[in-house]
């Protein structure tokens, strides 16, 4: 079997789903592995955990891997390559605001703080904020989802307390995609980045921001042609450095 050469981070199981589309497109072109944290409703939520797991899989690699991840998974990413860079080839982020603990859940939980709205009344706006006008059925399925990711993703949110983590440094090669119509992480959030990536390592030409046209928060899972094609080409990009470009 191919040793990898990118890792798909996953740490919302109820999400998974989403992610095998293009997840396919892209073990076509490149040899790409899943990781999954999953934990029970039991457990505290803790990204430590998470971390120190994740180290462990990746300090048996033989190379630095190429990371991805969407939403709480690309926070993950995120947090592990400021923490070791060494084993990151470079990081991809699906969904991921600059401010990156902003995420579905958190805009879940402010709005139940503000609508005097029950689980399922609300779950079912939540539904139509992040996949647009949906058939009854299939709303309800993504209402299921929804709920079920509620219980057991990574997400820092709770009803309790919303979490918030400032802006994370990183100076290695970094993606950033999100989707022109999302709700969540809007493009003048996205555009945040910007500044980002121009104080981080201003030379480097392996630092990207890249707008889908369309599929709001989940557009990796409506465009996934699209979306693959953009990560496979900065990956390109990262093995054999061009003129620095950043797609706004």
């Amino acid at each position: 079997m191919k040793k990898p050469e990118a890792l798909w981070l996953s740490v919302s199981p109820a999400l998974r789903g989403f992610n095998r589309p293009i997840l396919n497109t892209i073990s076509r072109q490149m040899a790409i592995a899943e990781w999954h944290y999953h934990q029970t409703i039991d457990e505290p939520m803790c990204l430590e955990t998470a971390l120190a797991l994740l180290h462990d899989y990746l300090k048996d690699q033989n190379q630095p891997l190429h990371l991805i991840g969407h939403g709480t998974s690309g926070l993950v990413g995120l947090l592990y390559a400021r923490r070791h860079p060494e084993r990151v080839r470079s990081l991809t982020l699906l969904s991921v605001a600059p401010y990156p603990a902003v995420d579905w859940q958190a805009h879940y939980y402010v709005q139940l703080h503000l609508l005097p709205c029950c689980r399922e009344t609300l779950l079912t706006q939540m539904v139509y904020t992040l996949f647009g006008h949906q058939s009854r059925p299939i709303a309800k399925r993504f209402l299921s989802i929804l709920d079920q990711d509620l219980q057991t993703s990574l997400s820092p949110h709770t009803l309790y307390k919303r979490t918030h983590i400032a802006p994370v440094q990183l100076s290695l090669p970094l993606l950033v995609c999100g989707a022109q119509d999302d709700v969540i992480i809007d493009p003048n959030l996205l555009n945040g980045w910007r500044s980002h990536l121009e104080q981080s390592n201003p030379s480097s030409a392996a630092q990207d921001i890249w707008r889908c046209p369309g599929g709001r928060y989940f557009f990796h899972y409506f465009y996934p042609e699209q979306t693959q094609r953009r990560i496979l080409n900065f990956w390109q990009n990262v093995s054999h450095p061009q003129t620095a470009l950043v797609s706004i």
